[in-house]
């Protein structure tokens, strides 16, 4: 299994780059916002890989966040959803947006990406919620005194998706540093653009 890879992009196309380590050439799909930011990389940039092997073919699938690999592995657990709507859904939604519209159970959101229809959009829904089972379902601001306990719920929820726990933790309990009567759903989605920040470093 290869991790990741580190080198330097020579070709890029339609959610897909060449990325060149030690003379060899690697043919790695990425999330198609990640195409940007890779095409401009100054220089070698690492992507965190996943190996999808089949009968006919090896493909490799690539991200220049952990967050977003660990986020792919998590829809790969999902019935019937592969690595191409995986991507789709990595693609053309938020990671941040993508939960929280679990969370709110936000089917019109889902059905919007490429290869999620009504049915594919209830059932992330279902099994993903799954994995989330200590977060109350209810997104109104959090009542005077229940901040920590909401603190915990929404790590939790990032823990259930795959994120270290003290990471989740540190992350949620920034964010509610920098909110004012947050909901879980706020927490969430500011603990997400805390932890992808602390990649970028």
């Amino acid at each position: 299994m290869i991790a990741y890879l580190d080198g330097k992009p020579v070709m890029t196309g339609d959610r897909w780059v060449v990325l060149e380590v030690n003379g060899i050439g690697y043919r790695v799909h990425v999330p198609e916002p990640e195409i940007r930011e890779i095409a401009h990389a100054p220089g070698n940039v690492r992507l965190h890989t996943y190996m999808a092997v089949r009968e006919d073919a090896i493909t490799l699938y690539g991200f220049l966040y952990e967050s977003e690999l660990e986020m792919f592995t998590v829809l790969l657990g999902v019935s019937g959803i592969g690595p191409q709507i995986s991507l789709n859904i990595l693609s053309q939604i938020a990671l941040e947006d993508f939960i929280v519209a679990i969370l709110s159970e936000d089917e019109k959101s889902l059905t919007r990406i490429s290869g999620i229809g009504q049915k594919g959009a209830k059932r992330l829904i279902l099994e993903l919620r799954d994995k989330m089972k200590k977060v109350q379902a209810a997104m109104a601001p959090i009542p005077t005194g229940k901040n920590e306990q909401a603190i915990r719920d929404a790590a939790s929820a990032l823990v259930s998706l795959g994120f270290a726990d003290n990471a989740s933790y540190d992350a949620v309990k920034t964010a509610a540093k920098g909110l004012s009567s947050p909901s879980i759903q706020d927490l969430i989605k500011a603990a997400l653009l805390h932890l992808k920040e602390g990649e970028r470093r």
